[in-house]
């Protein structure tokens, strides 16, 4: 994806899926028999999409939070409409996104510097610029309005009169700013990084890694909102029925373009909360995120690995393609999520899935060497392949922790190749992009471990789309480094590995 010429570095207007109206008084329930007086309690006011956003964004600036995390829990605190519940989404995730842009928008009009401004007033100013640069569907006036609203109501005149100042001198400026962003910068890893919201070094890297035309289009498509998908349990239903249930139902719904089990859908709605969900038929899934199982390729009767399983997405998909036949042992070091792994695994009728806790460093204490077909490393890493859906990573990574988790990777590959059978098939995967934790990693395992050997025998229905979309050619050995741009879902390393019988 390019911008053309006359848009290269303004910020591009986006649709809001929202609308801006408040949500009435919640009523508080009560007994008529018991209480037969008025209470004297004051009903508690309901806080509007804005201020919500506004709760959710100091709480993942000053406590370091997922965004994601911290919004589900606001929203289900504040009991907002759909519609505004919708909003909230858009302003805390969009403002998370384009944090760098319009702080360079807003260092124009605030006089007294952001290092002056306490976190909450800064994160209103970002949220209410968010609205008039990007969001179409909302007028100038009402952002700025409820901005000055919101400012009235935690601080005071001072305060409401310096964000009522600033906010009417964008909305004055809106066609001068929105030409500004990066235009000025001298390095194109600056320009980028203004125009797109990201930051200096991960801009370098990638531009030092694919050149500068490519850089950007990452960028541009880490700041697309994500689009829904799901995987299709053909243990259950085809992957035709599923479209057509899902298309009666109203929504939007294609094959994957990528993925062979894979429906991309559209058209609103939780879909957790529908009907083929929780009866088993689907389970919500990132298209690059299912290739990982259908390149482990196990086959019904296979004892299978997966070194890091929670929350068992992977892990399901691999008991699937086994027909449930077999075993799949589902590791995670964190006790509590061993419970995400047996539902999802109850939920799709899965009998084969096996989930047991510890630490994927001493796996080999407690299995046999060399007593698996199939063993899966999708790998801790540092993320910046799923920037759309947790834009915080940009402004939370540190160069410093790439080599940090590389170090980490080192040895889970080393301990996960320990347990693979001669013959047998070790799949490596991250959902990040940095040559240190993908491709670097896997040379580096190579070198040292003349048993394994790169395996380019990928499922055909696999790599015949990768083909037909130009990102596997005549030279790909059995690795495989997806961008967020090639098919609009996250970006994702794959390499598959066979230990020579």
């Amino acid at each position: 994806m390019s911008h053309t010429p006359d848009s290269k570095n303004k910020p591009q207007k986006r649709r809001s899926s929202g609308g801006s109206g408040k949500n009435g008084m919640r009523a508080e329930a009560g007994n008529a028999n018991r209480n037969p007086k008025p209470a004297n309690k004051q009903p508690q006011r309901v806080k509007t999409s804005r201020e919500v956003a506004l709760d959710t964004l100091v709480r993942v600036s000053e406590s370091g939070a997922y965004s994601n995390l911290q919004l589900n829990r606001a929203l289900q605190d504040a009991q907002l409409s759909r519609p505004d519940a919708a909003l909230t989404t858009e302003l805390v995730y969009g403002t998370i996104q384009r944090q760098r842009t319009l702080d360079d928008v807003l260092a124009r009009l605030v006089t007294k510097g952001f290092d002056k401004l306490a976190p909450w007033v800064l994160q209103l100013l970002r949220l209410s610029a968010y609205q008039l640069l990007y969001l179409d569907r909302i007028p100038a006036h009402a952002a700025v309005n409820e901005g000055v609203q919101i400012a009235k109501k935690r601080g005071h005149a001072g305060i409401s009169g310096m964000v009522n100042g600033v906010l009417r001198n964008l909305e004055r400026r809106l066609d001068e700013l929105r030409q500004l962003p990066g235009s000025q910068a001298r390095k194109a890893s600056e320009r980028i990084g203004i125009a797109e919201s990201y930051p200096d070094w991960i801009v370098d890297r990638w531009i030092k890694r694919y050149g500068e035309q490519t850089a950007e289009a990452m960028c541009e498509a880490g700041n697309e909102p994500p689009h829904s998908s799901l995987r299709v349990n053909t243990l259950r239903i085809s992957r035709q029925e599923a479209l057509d249930k899902l298309k009666e139902a109203g929504y939007y719904a294609m094959p994957s373009e990528l993925a062979p089990k894979g429906i991309v859908v559209g058209g609103g709605g939780n879909l957790a909360q529908t009907e083929g969900y929780a009866s088993g038929l689907w389970t919500l899934q990132d298209e690059s995120s299912m290739l990982v199982a259908e390149v482990c390729a196990p086959k019904p009767g296979d004892r299978v690995l997966d070194c890091c399983a929670a929350p068992g997405g992977k892990t399901t998909h691999l008991a699937e393609l086994m027909q449930n036949q077999g075993t799949v042992i589902a590791n995670d070091v964190h006790a509590h999520k061993r419970q995400l792994i047996e539902d999802q695994a109850s939920r799709l009728g899965l009998s084969a899935v096996d989930p047991v806790t510890g630490d994927a460093s001493e796996l080999s204490s407690r299995f046999e060497t060399a007593s698996f077909d199939v063993v899966l490393l999708d790998a801790p890493c540092s993320g910046l392949g799923v920037i759309r859906r947790k834009p915080e990573i940009k402004w939370t990574k540190l160069p410093g922790d790439i080599a940090e988790i590389a170090a980490i990777q080192k040895r889970l590959l080393k301990e996960a190749a320990s347990l693979v059978k001669p013959g047998g098939t070790l799949v490596y995967s991250t959902c990040t992009i940095a040559p240190e934790e993908n491709e670097e990693q896997v040379a580096q395992f190579l070198a040292a471990h003349s048993a394994y050997e790169l395996d380019s025998n990928w499922p055909a229905d696999v790599l015949s789309k990768l083909r037909e979309a130009g990102v596997a050619d005549d030279r790909f050995r059995g690795e495989l480094q997806l961008l967020p741009q090639q098919f609009g879902s996250d970006g994702f390393y794959i390499a598959r590995l066979r230990r020579k019988a």
